[in-house]
């Protein structure tokens, strides 16, 4: 029986990360090959932290927003936290105050409105989106530090390749020399967020080009391949994953807030 929520356990066995689903074919398909990660417990400061992790592969972004709102709605203070981990086929999402005057030239890329935080972003195949189905009134913390944990996943994962990012107060999301690498845009509801972080890879920039991406005229974009990093992309999903479980595992920091 896996964890649910947070859980005290002190036994050795459960101080590591513990994969425990039956899915390791479909994720060494996916290009995992070092163990299965759809589901992972992973402890923290005491506590054992169930979140389950989905491969969605490249999914329709309408479809995903319908099941994140389904899955939120339908979910109970029982209900285990997921993340699900796909890329989209070329669309440009609208955040729900985004204003369409940033969007400057779509050609025959679809608009869909969203009800995410933010404006204006890209997303296709190259770029890998992990939304994040995370209830904060579990967690102990509010959306400022979730937000904050999301960019430190990308942060940390950089810094194994020895490259320099950081977050900025103004605009959420991840820079590597004023260049954007990682955007994000979050929906809270019933307590609960859905939406997430969106990572470049190895996708075609030229896209943002129509944009002014998350509503910043001529900001810089850029991805995990244009900086130099030589790894294939599951590896790095694969990382980005485990540090985003080490992230929301953590203990919530003092001055968090609910707000």
């Amino acid at each position: 029986h896996r964890a649910s929520g947070f859980h005290h356990n002190d036994s050795a066995e459960q101080r590591r990360e513990v994969p425990v689903c039956e899915c390791s074919v479909h994720c060494h398909q996916f290009g995992t090959t070092a163990k299965c990660l759809c589901c992972v417990e992973i402890r923290a400061e005491g506590a054992l932290y169930a979140l389950k992790t989905r491969h969605l592969g490249l999914a329709d972004y309408h479809e995903t927003w319908e099941a994140m709102r389904a899955f939120t709605d339908d979910r109970t203070e029982d209900t285990e936290d997921e993340l699900w981990v796909c890329e989209h086929p070329p669309v440009y999402t609208l955040g729900q105050a985004g204003r369409e005057s940033h969007i400057h030239n779509p050609a025959d890329i679809p608009v869909v409105k969203s009800d995410r935080g933010g404006q204006v972003t890209y997303h296709g195949p190259g770029q890998v989106v992990v939304y994040t189905l995370v209830s904060l009134r579990r967690a102990g913390f509010g959306i400022r530090e979730m937000v904050e944990r999301l960019e430190n996943s990308v942060i940390a994962l950089l810094k194994t390749y020895d490259v320099m990012a950081v977050n900025r107060r103004d605009a959420p999301g991840v820079y590597v020399n004023d260049a954007k690498i990682a955007a994000l845009g979050l929906r809270v509801r019933r307590g609960s967020t859905y939406h997430g972080l969106a990572l470049n890879i190895n996708p075609d920039l030229a896209p943002f080009s129509g944009i002014d991406p998350c509503g910043f005229a001529n900001l810089a974009v850029t991805s995990t391949e244009k900086l130099g990093i030589e790894r294939a992309k599951a590896q790095i999903v694969e990382q980005l994953i485990l540090e985003l479980h080490k992230q929301l595992a953590a203990p919530a920091m003092a001055n968090s807030t609910h707000s």
